[in-house]
């Protein structure tokens, strides 16, 4: 049996009776006070019969009584949510929207071209990409055909220099801004490579970072577990304000800035313990930093049976939130903060490790995968 059916087994099933759950009768879910899930039916067997007061967790065997049981909410909304066609086998069908809509159109980078990528941006007015990876010249800048036009930010101490990219953005005003985490500065460039700003000062660890219309910066500290605005005029080379605009968050990483609405994206990073203990949750910001809606591992798990963790965060041309998946290897749509928890898969072949999202002008999707070290661009409809 395939990964994929053990997860759906694990969800969908009673680990009993292995028999489906189902919203009414012997078949409805039920919580024991540890945690556990059986279905009624096995409640009253486990307890000897409807009668019974007293049971006994076939798993961690905590004993509890049977008026202590409660259903298990979270699973009965999906199987209503699901209908009487069950749970989708795994990325084969999206849950609440359009099914996968991508596909493959170039594919750029390669071993040797690109090492180990971390971050990509697109550029919408002259249509051009912008990769930070960890080669001898730290910005690779493809042309709109895929042509290479320009390397730059070698390491060292220097302004022009970059020790560590982490993430990697593209102003409306044509520059390219870098998040290094070798000094824990942010560095902007011009196309050609030249240096013109460096804010080295006040943060800890800066880390993702995307653009607004306005050529504003928003980015994320993942050890001050802070959300900055960065206003600068980088023509002049000339830093206006870095402000403070949401703390409180845990690890954060990954960001995207909405062109449509202004909404900002963010992706945490959970810690836990044991060594796959760590996952994440994506929340979503309004304009002026109202927090509108989020969504965890445990959520999507819910409506996706196998591990998910993202890794980055775009908003597409109609303001859905799509991430990467690295467990999956897969690209998925969750759609507008509203209408969470929407799962629509856009890509499931052909990645690797993906790490990084763009969109370009003309609506292509952009995917770095740093498993091939390589940067896919896809067709999306």
């Amino acid at each position: 049996m395939a990964a994929e059916d053990e997860a759906e087994l694990s969800l969908l099933e009673c680990r009993v009776c292995f028999e489906p759950y189902g919203g009414d009768g012997e078949r409805r879910p039920r919580n024991l006070p540890c945690g556990h899930v059986v279905c009624q039916g096995c409640v009253w067997a486990l307890g000897g019969g409807p009668e019974r007061r007293r049971l006994e967790c076939p798993f961690c065997r905590r004993a509890c009584g049977t008026s202590e049981t409660s259903d298990c909410l979270p699973l009965l909304q999906l199987l209503e949510v699901l209908g009487p066609g069950g749970l989708p086998s795994a990325l084969g069908r999206s849950v609440g929207g359009r099914g996968p809509a991508a596909e493959l159109r170039l594919s750029l980078g390669g071993w040797g071209s690109l090492v180990n990528p971390t971050g990509v941006a697109a550029c919408r007015r002259s249509g051009r990409l912008a990769v930070a990876h960890d080669g001898k010249k730290r910005i690779h800048v493809f042309g709109p055909n895929g042509s290479c036009l320009q390397r730059f930010g070698e390491r060292g101490e220097a302004d022009n220099d970059i020790k560590y990219p982490l993430d990697v953005a593209v102003t409306s005003d044509g520059h390219v801004v870098v998040t290094d985490g070798g000094d824990r500065a942010v560095k902007a460039f011009d196309f050609e490579g030249r240096g013109v700003l460096a804010v080295r000062e006040g943060f800890s660890l800066p880390w993702g970072l995307d653009a607004t219309p306005e050529s504003e910066v928003i980015l994320t500290d993942s050890e001050a577990g802070a959300l900055y605005r960065l206003t600068a005029d980088f023509k002049k080379g000339k830093l206006k304000k870095c402000q403070m605009i949401r703390s409180q968050l845990i690890s954060p990483r990954g960001v995207a800035v909405s062109q449509i609405s202004g909404a900002v994206a963010v992706i945490e990073h959970l810690k836990a313990r044991g060594p796959n203990g760590g996952s994440t949750r994506v929340k979503i910001f309004s304009a002026e930093m109202d927090l509108i809606g989020q969504m965890d591992s445990f959520g999507l798990n819910l409506v996706f049976p196998s591990k998910i963790y993202t890794t980055a965060v775009a908003f597409d041309k109609e303001d859905c939130v799509i991430v990467t998946d690295v467990c999956n290897q897969a690209v998925i749509c969750l759609g507008k903060p509203e209408e969470f928890p929407i799962f629509n898969p856009l890509i499931t072949h052909g990645l690797s490790y993906p790490v990084g999202l763009a969109y370009t002008a003309n609506n292509s999707l952009v995917v770095l995968d740093s498993g091939d070290h390589s940067l896919k661009i896809y067709s999306s409809t």
